[in-house]
């Protein structure tokens, strides 16, 4: 797994980008990976003040998996 960053909000534990696909860890240890991304939008993600309102209103409407359910942040 990519490094990931550990952010402070209440539903999203850390975050990290790798070749178009942007990896969500969540507080209950579920890992999202949400494609069709770019850099951008990772940034966007990253300094937004709200990371579940990002998840909610621009990630969950892409193509995601959910990868396992492990914090390894």
């Amino acid at each position: 797994m990519n490094n990931l960053i550990k952010v402070n909000s209440s539903n999203v534990y850390a975050i990290g980008y790798s070749d178009n696909v942007i990896i969500v860890q969540f507080n209950n240890g579920s890992i999202y990976n949400y494609y069709n991304t770019n850099e951008k939008m990772f940034d966007n993600f990253l300094n937004t003040p709200s990371k579940g309102k990002f998840v909610h209103q621009v990630l969950k409407h892409l193509p995601y998996k959910k990868s396992r359910n492990k914090r390894c942040a």
